[in-house]
């Protein structure tokens, strides 16, 4: 079986999550928010968790008792998200849209864009316009956070292929560079018993320096590059390309 949507395409979402989204991640999603000078907000703060998946930010945010939504596309993840918050006691609101066109003028404090979800439309305009609805949502004053795999973490880690094995299933993936390290080709296989997947991914990666010049085009200021959630800098010893900046007055 292949799967040639990639991102856009639910069937992947179904077919890969628990190897997107492990417990350890929404564990780990527990202890950062726990912990990280930057996911510390104002009690009581509107929080657009945009592309939440399965919820592993949105349920333990409303659980600390912020006012989130959640936006995802795909309704395989929501479903997942709805049942995540019902078990937990948590009421978020979930919205399914693009995360192009979803955009509530000065709804939010807070826009989080977590685990390298950005960058996977093919024209780079629209990764372009997913970061003016991020501003456009936000109130003046108000934060976005990005958390991805930036350019240079990349280029260390692009090397043969991954094996992962979660109990009896197997994922291998092979991470090819395009266009002069414009964008990163993922090819991921899946086997399942007899049963064999396949899919790719293709997105953009940026550098620090790229990411935040579009953050700045956006309309964004004050923008801020850390290498972790634990604000470290942006050097050799990054683990994350995080960026914070604010929406003008």
């Amino acid at each position: 079986m292949t799967h040639t949507g990639g991102f856009q395409d639910d069937d992947f979402w179904i077919e890969f999550h628990d190897f997107l989204f492990s417990e350890q991640r929404y564990t780990q999603a527990e202890e950062l928010l726990d912990s990280s000078p930057l996911l510390s907000f104002a009690p009581g703060a509107r929080i657009l968790d945009l592309c939440c998946g399965p919820g592993v930010f949105t349920v333990p945010l409303a659980r600390r008792g912020f006012d989130v939504t959640g936006v995802d596309r795909s309704p395989a993840m929501l479903e997942r998200a709805r049942k995540r918050a019902a078990d937990a006691g948590a009421a978020p609101a979930y919205v399914r849209a693009d995360m192009r066109e979803y955009a509530q003028p000065g709804a939010f404090d807070v826009v989080l864009n977590m685990f390298t979800s950005f960058g996977y439309f093919e024209d780079p305009a629209d990764n372009s316009r997913a970061l003016r609805t991020m501003h456009d949502s936000l109130v003046p004053g108000g934060t976005v956070l990005l958390d991805m795999a930036g350019k240079e973490l990349l280029a260390r880690k692009v090397v043969p292929p991954k094996v992962v094995q979660r109990g009896d299933d197997l994922l291998v993936q092979t991470d090819t560079v395009l266009d002069d390290w414009a964008r990163l080709r993922s090819d991921w296989v899946l086997v399942r018993g007899d049963r064999v997947t396949r899919t790719s991914l293709v997105w953009f990666v940026y550098s620090a320096v790229e990411l935040r010049r579009m953050v700045e085009d956006a309309g964004f200021a004050d923008v801020e590059v850390f290498g972790g959630f634990d604000g470290r800098p942006y050097d050799h010893d990054a683990e994350r390309l995080v960026v914070r900046a604010v929406r003008g007055e």
